[in-house]
């Protein structure tokens, strides 16, 4: 089986909650979504997706994300898109870094993979576990009661994992603003539930340690990114009384391993396009699960097709070390592709299709950009 075709669809994908505010005075009001298919000599199609959260959350934005494809597609035709290892050597050899441009021209070759072969992609990526992984909300930054609101909203939908946004700055009322809004969304907390405490990089270790020092005593939660650095995370974590989650720092294999090294977090968000796509973020599960780290799998947004990544690299890591997935569904107001796998008694479970189990709609996605033929 051979690569024959790769083409490249650009689809924008507006926020469903109007405006996201994220530290540091970032804003987002939609996303834009490189989408890939590819088409074998044997008619068998696959689906990826890569969608940057915007230009400002790591190095990584959607026209980058176009050109990195157009730089590597014409290297893949001609090849066994089983060969996953491979597909990733040559995709390197082409290009350099840009991770999140891979992870389109990947996530298609493990879906063509999967159908050539009748079996789902969490079986090849070494098994599904069979339990229903529990979602997380993303409650973006605002007042505390707005966001204790959309905490219990999200409950109500049943989710059983926040991810709160945090990182004022001073002049927006700094550490004792974001004390509140942390008091505010676990006020209601259920049995169960998991609460990520994000900065994304937004506050400094003195920032930090204030902030710390305001909440009251025996709150559950974990403080993910709260640096943009490795020094101002180290020297935190030194001094931190909480658990510490690693995101943004957290893309390479190289970075796995000297969290590990270095005992700078208790796990990672593990970011399927920040990865690189299922190839190197399968290899991030092995050497977490390996030293103990915990493992909430993700994407940065994106529609179902990267939904469908998410769920099926989820499936796969043992409940001990699977903290939550992202339902970045809820994100967008867009349906690209029919997906089943709805959130059931608190989480979700993989479907038994082959492949990623998509069926993508094509009239949504428009005419392609872009397109390579063998």
């Amino acid at each position: 089986m051979k690569i024959k075709t790769i083409e490249l669809f650009q689809v924008e994908l507006p926020y469903s909650g109007g405006v996201y505010l994220l530290s540091g005075g970032r804003e987002y009001r939609a996303f834009e979504a490189s989408i890939v298919r590819i088409e074998t000599d044997t008619g068998i199609e696959g689906w990826g997706e890569s969608t940057p959260f915007g230009s400002t959350y790591i190095a990584s934005h959607a026209k980058g994300a176009r050109a990195g494809i157009e730089e590597i597609a014409p290297y893949l035709l001609g090849r066994d898109p089983r060969q996953v290892d491979r597909i990733n050597d040559a995709m390197d050899e082409a290009l350099v870094g840009h991770h999140h441009a891979k992870t389109a021209l990947d996530i298609a070759c493990w879906d063509a993979f999967g159908k050539s072969v009748n079996m789902p992609v969490c079986e090849l990526l070494g098994g599904t576990t069979g339990f229903r992984m529990p979602t997380i909300s993303s409650i973006y930054a605002g007042t505390p009661e707005d966001m204790r609101s959309r905490v219990a909203r999200h409950r109500q939908m049943g989710y059983r994992g926040h991810s709160v946004k945090i990182g004022a700055l001073d002049s927006e009322g700094g550490p004792a603003l974001d004390a509140e809004r942390i008091a505010a969304c676990l006020a209601d907390r259920k049995p169960g539930e998991y609460f990520i405490v994000d900065a994304n990089g937004g506050m400094l270790p003195e920032t930090a340690l204030r902030m710390l020092r305001m909440l009251p005593d025996g709150m559950d939660f974990v403080l993910e990114a709260p640096c943009a650095s490795w020094r101002e995370t180290a020297s935190l974590r030194k001094r931190c009384p909480v658990p510490i989650i690693m995101d943004e720092l957290a893309e390479l294999d190289a970075d796995i391993s000297r969290i590990v090294a270095e005992d700078i977090a208790d796990g990672i968000g593990l970011k399927v396009s920040k990865a690189g796509g299922l190839t190197r973020g399968r290899r991030h599960r092995d050497i977490c699960r390996a030293a103990g780290l915990t493992i909430s799998v993700q994407d940065t947004v994106g529609s179902a097709i990267a939904f469908a990544g998410i769920v099926h690299l989820g499936a796969t890591v043992p409940e001990r070390f699977l903290r939550c997935i992202l339902d970045c569904r809820d994100m967008v107001t867009l349906v690209t592709a029919d997906f089943d796998a709805p959130v059931r008694d608190g989480g979700v479970l993989a479907p038994r299709a082959p492949g990623l189990g998509i069926t993508v709609r094509r009239d949504v996605l428009g005419d392609p950009v872009a397109r390579w033929t063998a």
